[in-house]
């Protein structure tokens, strides 16, 4: 595929994103400095003054859980799904990169070999190119960020968001964060943004979660998988030219929000069968996701280090050493 250098790109996307990321750092500092003196001030009224072993060593976590809350307390509500349209776009460089970060996203395993380790693209989990609502859609996904992830206790910008994708869900290895294919990709997010009020809430956005959470069971999941996914992913669940596998070393690994049954099964309720999404039931897409998450897959070598403040969700398909701390801890 013939290549063109555009230098111009790199100027036009970094000057547009250093204005978000400092409104949004403006936005963040002056209602997280807003939170923490309020809160101080009831902690001074409510409860008796600490001893000075206890003033001595600072709290970081609640810090961190305190400013996170006043960032997502600054959202704007809800704003409709609205794939827009490339007429939008009016410089023909921006045109160009939000182009190829789109072709990125379809044919992520041929465009970036390096980097993807199975036979995932991006749009294996965001359906319809990630412009289908409820469906992971990529739609409003760059408004949301600066976002305060739990995963890795820290705010995070979009470029570690997308490397968590090609290390975790692709089994690959980080895209440099000023390499073309990087910008081309953030590009591609921030135009299917615009008019998305930054971190707002977009309708359709994620996967609806099942509520309340099921008990998945295997024997009934393979079940399940034998009358419902081999037509596309194969009765051994290694994929075929129609779907991607499911498990093996060419599926996505441990590490990956896939590999956690209660996503799993959100996903399965609301995306598949692909040619009937939305036929199982609760407890089917439960019973499958179990299923397929059973089966063998690549390790994540960092999983250990995921939730560093203890807190994994109750899915979460490998032990952490937060986690293990903390049971440990005298109560």
């Amino acid at each position: 595929m013939k290549t063109f250098q555009l230098p111009r790109l790199g100027r036009l996307l970094d000057a547009s994103r250093q204005d978000v990321h400092l409104d949004l750092a403006r936005r963040v500092i002056v209602a997280g400095l807003a939170a923490v003196l309020m809160a101080a001030c009831r902690q001074g009224e409510a409860e008796p003054r600490a001893n000075a072993a206890d003033t001595a060593r600072p709290d970081t976590t609640r810090r961190a859980e305190v400013i996170a809350a006043a960032a997502l307390a600054t959202r704007t509500g809800v704003v409709p799904f609205r794939v827009p349209a490339e007429s939008e776009i009016k410089d023909s460089t921006v045109l160009a990169a939000v182009r190829r970060g789109r072709a990125l996203l379809a044919n992520t395993r041929d465009s970036l070999p390096r980097h993807v380790g199975n036979k995932l693209r991006c749009v294996s989990c965001h359906m319809g190119d990630g412009l289908k609502p409820n469906q992971m859609p990529f739609v409003g996904v760059y408004a949301r960020f600066p976002q305060y992830r739990t995963r890795s206790a820290t705010v995070e910008i979009i470029e570690d968001r997308i490397n968590d994708c090609f290390e975790r869900s692709m089994n690959g290895r980080a895209l440099p964060r000023d390499s073309r294919a990087m910008r081309d990709i953030v590009a591609y997010f921030a135009f299917l943004s615009y008019g998305v009020p930054v971190s707002s809430q977009v309708e359709g956005q994620g996967i609806p979660r099942i509520e309340p959470p099921l008990e998945g069971d295997t024997a009934r999941g393979r079940q399940v998988f034998a009358a419902r996914c081999t037509i596309c992913h194969g009765a051994d669940g290694l994929g075929t030219n129609a779907a991607p596998p499911l498990w093996g070393r060419h599926s996505y690994n441990i590490g990956a929000g896939m590999a956690r049954v209660r996503t799993a099964a959100a996903f399965v309720k609301q995306a598949m069968p692909f040619d009937k999404p939305g036929s199982l039931t609760p407890q089917e897409a439960f019973d499958v996701a179990r299923f397929i998450n059973s089966q063998p897959r690549p390790d994540f070598a960092f999983k250990a280090d995921d939730w560093p403040n203890g807190d994994p969700p109750p899915d979460v398909a490998y032990p952490t050493k937060a986690a293990a701390k903390r049971q440990r801890a005298p109560r």
